[in-house]
């Protein structure tokens, strides 16, 4: 009698595993993800056109917004990365705050679920681990990148410094910064839309009303970390930006 009752409960709509997939040839592509990256991409498009369409002197609306964003992340790359060379890494980093409070809040903010898949369901691009590890892999990149570039070969004396001995610990160092930072924005993400999706269904409208706008608030948050860890690693992997970088 209890396994028919459970087998009742509307929870397993809840698909957590279930994807849609495309196949391009020899090319797996992850349907869902593919989809709603794309949503995001072209909201941040359309933003960012209309925006810069008829620039004012004194901004206001979208132009507003938009400005002030920038201000935002320059200030944060500014103070992560050190005022001489914060510049070239404002979009890098502009374009993973803004893709990722997008994304964040799409999950919150728009009914995905509403659009049937022939399999699985549509959720935010950050609530699947593929999009998370990608972004964690393109600021590893970036921090090798960066750290090259402004010292050469030098940038790996790093890791045999003060003594050989820790090279393994340096180079696990480089293995769990990306996997810290897509595990905890995928965590965040994915237990925010669960906790949201039980309560929906369980109890009436308004009571969830309160966990959502806390889901809101820790999204904007964890665009935020992300960015500022982001910053940070670019920062420490250039010479003489560790100081500046520990004092904030």
């Amino acid at each position: 009698m209890m396994h028919q009752s459970l087998n009742l409960l509307p929870l397993a709509k809840l698909e957590v595993g279930h994807h849609l997939y495309w196949q391009l040839g020899n090319l797996k592509i992850h349907g869902q993800v593919f989809i709603t990256t794309w949503i995001v991409m072209g909201l941040l498009l359309i933003a960012a056109i209309a925006a810069t369409r008829n620039i004012e002197r004194i901004p206001k609306g979208i132009q507003n917004l938009m400005e002030y964003a920038l201000e935002y992340v320059r200030d944060l790359a500014k103070n992560q990365i050190g005022e001489k060379e914060y510049r070239p890494w404002v979009p890098f980093v502009g374009t993973l705050f803004l893709f990722i409070f997008v994304a964040n809040w799409s999950g919150a903010l728009v009914p995905w679920k509403l659009i049937h898949l022939p399999e699985g369901e549509l959720a935010a691009p950050t609530n699947d681990i593929n999009t998370t590890v990608a972004l964690a892999l393109l600021v590893s990149l970036a921090y090798f990148y960066a750290g090259f570039r402004k010292r050469g070969l030098g940038y790996f004396a790093k890791y045999i410094e003060p003594t050989p001995i820790l090279l393994p610990i340096a180079i696990l160092e480089d293995f769990t910064k990306p996997l810290s930072l897509s595990f905890r924005l995928f965590g965040n993400i994915l237990a925010d839309e669960l906790v949201v999706g039980v309560l929906v269904l369980l109890v009436p409208l308004f009571v969830p009303l309160p966990v959502m706008m806390l889901g809101l608030f820790t999204s904007a948050i964890q665009a935020l970390v992300f960015a500022t860890l982001a910053a940070a690693y670019i920062g420490e992997a250039m010479e003489g930006h560790g100081g500046e970088h520990e004092a904030h």
